[in-house]
């Protein structure tokens, strides 16, 4: 009974942050007491909210309370401490549910530390003791804490299991390996736990591996919802000011329209206010007119009407009857009727781009894009058929075949001045933009021909390499030159091996990235591939060495087709 009381003062005693007996005692105002260092350190950390508080009950007090040591509490801890007594173990020390518990321990049980195999019980740290001091005890084997250590001794033999039998895949004892199991491929367990310990060595390893791949493609799939949104947003963006511009020159269009419909209607008011002032003031004087003849032809002086009659003033001319016709109102019907055909026209050209927009948006497929073609009839379910626009060939390349075909040409061709053309190298870009999934192929005659992709927004003017596939950041170039491959980008020549062949294969994903060229011949033979963000759509372009008489042609693919 007076050791249950013992027990309660050192429970009294302990300070409830770390479970162990109170080391420089301080009481804060609530009447809790905590080791000085534990309390500060937890105040410490609520210093930010400018409130602190006592773990236990949760007063709070404000401002922060002044520690003092509590003399009287210190010398109690002192006074146990010498009558050898030691602190209760902490809380973490007694078994839990998920715990081996000791089996010797009477009461509140403590965690085991081992399971001794031959006395087939579990010790906590106290109990577990005489095994490491008693000699027959030392010969006993201590596993880690088991809650049925009975399932490692044989239940025919009552032996140990130190055997494990391969050919029947289970643990046995030293018997069984003469007994029941003789013949059979037996050896230690600790030999086959290393076994096993390697085997799970190399599946840890190639699931830490595994592991790691998913985590840089899930980098991979979050840097690229990154560039979708900046994408979308720019588009957005982009988008809002182009309808801004849109609307604003539509607004300056009906300005000047209404300014000019307004002054010629001031214009023809004023001619025929003119008119009309002409007209009433002819109308006055023949009134005047009128009177003056009503009144002489009632005078009855025969002698006096003749008389008066000469010196009556003469009429004057009449306005010109064509003068006054009122004009007919074809000028402001043909000002709506011209409105009318912008309006009608301009409808026209947003119904047609607006299917290429809605196409282009339902083309894209985000994040995951299905596996590259392995075949070439795979490749060309994305066949595309692509022409040249001839507003961006240089002019010594002359372009046939329905503008699919460029040749270098000595001649300087006579095309008229286009903003868009190729000014510096031998260069041309398709018509088409390129979006989603496409392939095309390229026919090349010569040793001077690049098979590239580029951006609308490249330079054209001169022959710096801000205007040369392959040498800035909006173009990809194949160089095919001089029997061998080399690929450019940005300025960077990477060194190409692959069969050669008169023909090229171009693999586009967009949304995915990727830019593959292959060698076209009886079979398909991957050249390059490009892994990369695209934040424009790109078209297909072709450049030449300064070599005459050589060319490439965009292919006519049919999905049937077969090399």
């Amino acid at each position: 009974m007076a050791q249950k009381g013992v027990q309660l003062d050192r429970e009294t005693i302990s300070c409830s942050i770390c479970l162990d007996l109170l080391m420089d005692p301080v009481t804060i105002p609530c009447g809790h007491s905590y080791c000085m260092k534990c309390i500060k350190s937890v105040w410490d950390e609520e210093d930010e909210r400018k409130i602190h508080s006592c773990p236990q009950c949760r007063m709070t007090f404000t401002p922060r309370p002044v520690l003092v040591k509590s003399t009287m509490l210190a010398a109690l801890v002192e006074e146990l401490k010498k009558t050898g007594l030691q602190a209760a173990p902490a809380d973490h020390c007694y078994a839990g549910p998920e715990d081996v518990a000791c089996d010797v321990c009477t009461g509140r049980k403590l965690k085991a530390l081992k399971s001794c195999l031959v006395c087939l019980i579990s010790y906590c740290e106290k109990h577990l003791q005489p095994h490491y001091e008693i000699a027959p005890l030392k010969k006993h084997k201590l596993v880690e804490p088991s809650r049925k250590p009975q399932e490692n001794i044989c239940s025919h033999h009552d032996e140990v299991m130190k055997m494990f039998c391969r050919t029947d895949q289970q643990c046995i004892c030293y018997l069984c390996s003469v007994d029941e199991h003789k013949g059979h491929d037996t050896v230690s367990a600790a030999a086959e736990r290393t076994e096993r310990q390697r085997e799970l060595e190399v599946s840890r390893q190639d699931i830490q591996q595994r592991i790691q791949d998913r985590q840089k493609d899930v980098k991979v799939l979050q840097q690229e919802v990154k560039a979708i949104n900046r994408s979308a947003d720019k588009a957005v963006e982009d988008s809002q000011k182009i309808f801004s511009q849109l609307i604003r020159l539509m607004e300056n269009r009906s300005s000047d329209v209404k300014r000019q419909v307004r002054s010629q209607q001031e214009a023809e008011v004023s001619r025929v206010k003119e008119l009309e002032e002409k007209l009433e003031q002819e109308i006055t004087e023949l009134k005047r007119k009128d009177a003056e003849l009503k009144q002489l032809s009632h005078t009855e002086d025969h002698t006096q009407f003749l008389h008066n009659y000469p010196s009556l003033s003469p009429l004057s001319g009449p306005t010109d009857s064509s003068s006054i016709n009122i004009r007919p109102l074809r000028y402001f019907e043909d000002v709506t009727a011209a409105v009318s055909a912008v309006r009608d026209k301009l409808q026209d050209v947003l119904r047609d781009k607006w299917t290429n927009v809605s196409l282009t948006v339902t083309e894209v497929d985000v994040l995951l894009s299905p596996p590259e073609p392995k075949t070439r009839a795979g490749f060309l379910k994305y066949s595309r058929e692509i022409t040249l626009d001839p507003n961006t060939a240089h002019t010594h390349l002359l372009l046939s075949e329905g503008n699919r075909k460029a040749t270098a040409a000595k001649e300087q061709q006579s095309y008229s001045d286009h903003p868009d053309r190729f000014t510096g190298w031998f260069q041309v870009l398709s018509r088409e933009s390129l979006t989603g999934r496409c392939y095309w192929e390229v026919e090349r005659r010569g040793t001077g021909v690049y098979v590239a992709v580029a951006y609308k927004n490249i330079s054209r003017a001169g022959s710096s390499n801000e205007s040369r596939f392959g040498r800035n950041d909006k173009s990809w170039v194949l160089d095919c030159n001089n029997n061998s491959y080399n690929f450019w980008y940005n300025d960077v020549e990477t060194p190409v091996s692959g069969p050669q062949s008169s023909r090229v294969g171009v693999y586009l994903d967009h949304s995915a990235g990727i830019l593959s060229f292959y060698s076209v011949s009886e079979t398909m033979t991957l050249l390059h591939r490009v892994q990369t963000t695209f934040t424009q759509p790109l078209y297909a372009g072709l450049q030449f060495c300064y070599t005459y008489r050589d060319s490439a042609e965009f292919c006519k693919l049919r999905q049937s087709e077969v090399v």
